[in-house]
């Protein structure tokens, strides 16, 4: 398994260096409409840490996050590759979750994975996250992952596009993975104590083991192919709109469901802060600014 590891952890890399390269060309090109006057943004790279509860190397990533840009409001774009032994509570839930036997015997892990977490500067143009990963144990190996799209002005064009494209690139593993993926997205974002969704949906799946490695990987590779061309061109589209005070006023407020989200329910952020990761970049995914009423 140390050669699909590494081929893994790569992916994971180059998808990094795709995004932050094809989200600095949109700063670069936002020549019309609110803040082109502004000068584009940049992403800032840092390395980040995990902790391990005995000092050992536990490995680490890079977190890169842009600030106050033309187009983006704050975006964070981080990889990681971490590895060590899982401490009682993330053993507990990784067992009862997957069912993984030999845990309390075995703990040792491994995980690399790109997240992703767009906030934007207009409110015409919506929010984004992704994150795919692979996550191994001696037990056991699966993938996980997918994408949504979080508006707070939302457009049914919008919407079509964004999952025309998840379609698209789901299809040729099989016509009847999209609709499971987009369901599963659908239960996983939903927030319950809201009663609502915190977006317009995506695809997700997690526990991801055909028994075929190849097969799996190739799947979330496209996954994470999918990804610019179903955001892009919605950037492109609505960065030009003029907005107004109601408008950011509804932009803030939907962040606050997004935050809430995370901050309440999402698995990754959990198991980010109990395996010791970086606390900074598993909080990338808030917003810079919300609001609650």
């Amino acid at each position: 398994m140390k050669t699909e590891k590494a081929q893994a952890a790569a992916w994971f890399r180059t998808l990094r260096d795709q995004i932050v390269a094809a989200f600095e060309g949109l700063e670069d090109s936002h020549a019309d409409g609110p803040l082109s006057d502004q000068t584009p943004g940049r992403f800032e790279v840092s390395e980040t840490t995990r902790n391990s509860d005995d000092g050992s190397d536990a490995g680490g990533g890079l977190m890169s996050v842009m600030r106050g840009g033309r187009v983006f409001e704050k975006v964070g774009v981080n990889v990681s590759e971490v590895y060590g032994t899982l401490g009682e509570r993330a053993q507990n839930a990784m067992a009862a979750r997957k069912g993984i036997p030999g845990m309390k015997d075995d703990p040792r892990f491994w995980a690399s994975g790109i997240s992703l977490v767009a906030h934007m500067q207009n409110p015409h143009a919506p929010a984004v996250h992704m994150n795919t990963r692979m996550f191994w144990t001696p037990h056991a190996w699966w993938f996980g992952g997918g994408s949504d799209l979080n508006p707070c002005i939302e457009y049914d064009e919008d919407t079509a596009h964004f999952h025309g494209q998840q379609k698209k690139h789901l299809d040729p593993h099989g016509g009847l993975l999209y609709p499971k993926l987009k369901a599963w997205a659908d239960e996983y974002f939903y927030i319950p104590h809201r009663n609502r969704a915190r977006g317009v949906g995506g695809i997700f799946m997690d526990d991801r083991n055909s028994g075929e490695w190849e097969r799996d990987f190739a799947l979330t590779q496209d996954i994470g192919r999918a990804f610019l061309p179903a955001f892009v061109p919605l950037v492109e589209k609505r960065r030009v709109q003029d907005w107004s005070d109601a408008d950011k006023e509804a932009q803030l407020v939907h962040r606050g469901l997004y935050a809430e989200y995370n901050l309440v329910y999402d698995r990754g952020t959990k198991f980010g802060l109990e395996t010791g990761h970086d606390a900074n970049a598993v909080l990338m995914s808030l917003p810079p600014l919300a609001k609650w009423i």
